[in-house]
Formats: structure tokens, C-alpha cells, sequence
């Protein structure tokens, strides 16, 4: 398999270090609900365990929660709760989104309010090897102590953004230093610390997750083309400056960014659409066909028509792998599907190239329509088809077919309805047909025709 490595800028064949793929993905900060852009990243990296946990690897998955943060407590303020009541209310309504949206949960979900002590260690360590230095009951790592920094994202530290979600501090000895941990201002939680009182900064904590949970180096760290700075950035500076170890990452992974019209979506900017608003008008399965049939490094832009393409062509999955055949089925040459696993097989392999992983299920599933028509067995190619569609997440459940084909099942035997009332009964016939291949029964009544799903 080969994956884009962001570090080096070229597509590279991937081999975990160890029996486990250590996989970081960085989590969601709960100041707002979540949106289809969070939805855009979590199944990219959620269909890249799926795949290596079908290749046969074993994944341990760490996913983080930044449960403290000035957002946090801005809004907590503006709302008048507690930065903590907040936190945890979109904390349950985040993960009852990713279940809704079939993203396998996290091994480990650390939050950053959990891991303190592990944080002040760190931001200690680097102190003493003069990385890091004090200024006033603020932390800030000393940049131009390691000497590499930069080699994510290609910036000099004297390319004049700070590398945190704060304004330069007075006390920085450099604009691009950033800071470890932040000194208690009146109000704001706070917890103790060699330093004063405060709480730690952006960066530090995903350090100090993945060393814990995962070791000094890691397989994969995942995340948006927005973290690579300076967030990454600062991530490979201050957890190779802690150990000492080189590299902290092997691959790093980002997926591009999801727009609505002109704009990035981003709860900063309020031109979002809510996970939750999503899954309840077109479903899981359409949600996550709209974000596969592109690249994950490519852009995406949002719009009605390209869910609402997702409901049908889930639709389209779900018949083809279900439904059973005619009176004749079972005769003739069974349809192998092992050519469609192997096209599968090598667009993943392919940087994970679901846009063609995608293609390959729908000409499966086209397949398996014409040899059923033609009497042909499609029991294998239908297991095939749906344990495809399981490595990218989809379910092809009824509960997401009722969400995609009702309208059109409802228009199709009004349309048929009325063809009866003309007396065009080879029409009104030939729909009926149709509708059955589909696994659709028709039952006409004094009060009009019912359609059920045939078991």
C-alpha cells in the first residue's frame, strides 16, 4: 500500500514499525456542534483502519478531545454555563453523530483535562534540555532550538504567523514560539503547576496523548490540510525535542478541506451543516458515498444535489446486493467477483483512492443486476458486494434504503396507478416488473396499491 506522506511529499509504500499500527487522529474541539467537514475527516481516517484492519493489521486508534480551550470558555461565558457542562454536552452529542455516521470509535479517547500531570512532565523535560523556557507563568517552546522546524509545512519560524490560537505573548523571545502552557487569567480554569496556576496549550496536549498511549514514534498521525501549521508543526518539534527520537511520525496524512460555496466550512466562520441535520436528511450511507467519491487530499464542496446523488447510488448498492432473483436464478455461470476485489484492492492500495474503490462496487453491483436478469447465480458476488461496501463503512441497511427510496418508490406506483386508469397495461406492467427485480411487492386494494420490501 502507498501512502501520501506529508513530510516528504510524495506517495511512499507503507509498512507499520511494529506488530500494530500506532494511528493518531486529531479529535474535534467541543465549543459548537460538529460539521460535515468533521464528518469529511473522520471517514477518511475511519475507512483507512477499516482497510488495514482487512489487510489483516492490527490498529490501535487514539482519537483526542480538546475539552479546554479560550473557544471553550468563550462561548461557555457567552452561554452562561460552565466550560465543562459545554464540553461534555457536545462530547455525547459528537459521539452519537460518529456512531449515526458508522465511524468506528476511537481505542482511546483522551481529553485534554484528563491528562494534565502527563503535560506538565513534559513541558518540564523540555525546560530542563533548554527547549522551552518561563516567562511571567507562561510556557512557550523555544523555536529556534530545534533546528529542523519547519519541515512539515516548508515555513522558516520567520515566516511571521504564531504557531498558536493565541496573540503573541509579550515575554516570547521569538513571534514564532508558542506556548506549552498558559497562566491562569481571573475566572478561567485553572490547575496548578511549577509555573503558577493555568492550563496547557494547544499543541502540547496531543504530544503528550500520543506518547502515552501510543510510544515515542507513531505510524500514522491523521488530521485536516488546516493542522499541518501550525499545530503539526509544533507537534514534531516538542515530542522529537522530548525524546530525542527522530522521526515522532513515519506518515503523516491530511485530508483536504470540505467548502460550502467559496468558503471553508468552519464553525469559526458559522457556515456549517450540522452532522446531526445531515444524517437526518439523506443518511450515513449517502453522507459517507458524498465524501468517498473524492479523493481524501482533494477539496470538496458542498451541495444538496451531491447528497442527495449519495441516497440514490446507496440505494442502487443496497438493491444489488439483496435482492434475489427471478423465477429462473440459479443457472447458467455464477458472476465472479474477484475481479472487481482486485480493482478494489489496488485503487486502496493506491493512496487510498476510495473515488475508484467507489467505481469498482458500483460495476460490481451493475453486474450483479444483468447476470440476476439473465438467471445467472449471484450469491458469491453478492457477499462481495457487501463486504466491500463494510471496508468503506457503508451499511446498505433498509433503515438507509427507507431514507433514500421511498420518494421514488412512492412516485413510481403513482405513476403506475395512473397508467392502469389509461388502460397502458404493458407500462403499468413493466413497472410492476421492474419494481419487483427490485425486491419490491406490489398489493393492489380497494384504497389504492401498497408496496412492501419482498423477505
Amino acid at each position: 500500500m502507498k501512502l501520501y506522506n506529508t513530510l516528504t511529499g510524495r506517495k511512499e509504500d507503507f509498512a507499520p514499525a511494529g506488530d500494530t499500527v500506532k494511528m493518531y487522529v486529531c479529535g474535534v474541539t467541543p465549543y459548537d456542534r460538529s460539521h460535515l467537514g468533521h464528518a469529511m475527516s473522520y471517514v477518511i481516517f475511519d475507512v483507512l483502519r477499516r482497510y488495514l484492519e482487512y489487510c489483516g493489521h492490527q490498529v490501535r486508534h487514539v482519537q483526542n478531545y480538546t475539552d479546554i480551550d479560550d473557544r471553550i470558555i468563550a462561548r461557555a461565558n457567552h452561554l452562561g454555563i460552565s466550560p465543562q457542562e459545554l464540553a461534555e454536552g457536545l462530547i455525547r452529542d459528537f459521539a452519537a453523530e460518529m456512531k449515526g455516521l458508522n465511524v468506528l470509535p476511537a481505542h482511546v479517547f483522551p481529553r485534554a483535562t484528563e491528562e494534565i500531570p502527563a503535560m506538565i512532565e513534559m513541558i518540564s523535560t523540555l525546560i530542563d534540555k533548554g527547549y522551552a523556557y518561563a516567562a511571567d507563568g507562561d510556557v512557550y517552546f523555544r523555536v529556534a532550538a530545534k533546528k529542523d522546524y519547519g519541515k512539515l509545512s516548508k515555513r522558516s519560524p520567520d515566516s511571521g504567523q504564531a504557531g498558536a490560537r493565541v496573540e503573541p505573548g509579550e515575554g516570547k523571545e521569538h513571534p514564532a514560539d508558542f506556548a506549552l502552557w498558559k497562566a491562569a487569567k481571573p475566572g478561567e480554569p485553572a490547575w496548578p503547576s511549577p509555573w503558577g496556576p493555568g492550563r496547557p496549550g494547544w499543541h502540547i496536549e496531543c504530544s503528550a496523548k500520543s506518547l502515552k498511549y501510543l510510544g515515542e514514534t507513531l505510524d500514522i498521525h491523521g488530521g485536516g490540510v488546516d493542522l499541518v501549521f501550525p499545530h503539526h508543526e509544533n507537534e514534531i518539534a516538542q515530542s522529537e525535542a522530548y525524546t530525542g527520537q527522530e522521526p515522532f511520525v513515519r506518515y503523516w496524512l491530511h485530508n483536504g478541506w470540505l467548502y460550502l460555496g467559496e468558503e471553508k466550512m468552519s464553525k469559526s466562520l458559522g457556515n456549517i451543516i450540522p452532522i446531526a441535520d445531515a444524517l437526518t436528511k439523506y443518511g450515513a450511507d449517502a453522507c459517507r458515498l458524498f465524501v468517498l467519491n473524492s479523493h481524501y487530499r482533494s477539496p470538496l464542496t458542498y451541495s444538496e444535489e451531491a447528497l442527495d446523488a449519495g441516497k440514490r447510488a446507496a440505494e442502487r448498492l443496497r438493491l444489488a446486493a439483496s435482492a434475489k432473483g427471478g423465477p429462473a436464478a440459479g443457472k447458467g455461470q455464477p458472476l465472479d467477483p474477484d475481479p472487481f476485489r482486485a480493482r478494489f484492492a489496488e485503487a486502496m492500495e493506491d493512496d487510498l483512492n476510495t473515488a475508484q474503490a467507489v467505481a469498482a462496487l458500483f460495476d460490481l453491483a451493475r453486474e450483479i443486476n444483468r447476470c440476476r436478469d439473465e438467471g445467472r447465480p449471484v450469491d458469491d458476488a453478492q457477499r462481495a458486494l457487501r463486504e466491500l461496501a463494510g471496508v468503506l463503512g457503508l451499511t446498505l441497511t433498509e433503515e438507509e434504503a427507507g431514507l433514500a427510496a421511498r420518494p421514488f418508490i412512492d412516485l413510481l406506483v403513482e405513476l403506475r396507478d395512473e397508467l392502469r386508469v389509461a388502460k397502458l397495461f404493458p407500462l403499468s406492467d413493466r413497472i410492476r416488473s421492474r419494481l419487483a427485480e427490485m425486491g419490491i411487492a406490489l398489493e393492489d386494494t380497494p384504497e389504492g396499491t401498497r408496496w412492501r420490501r419482498r423477505d
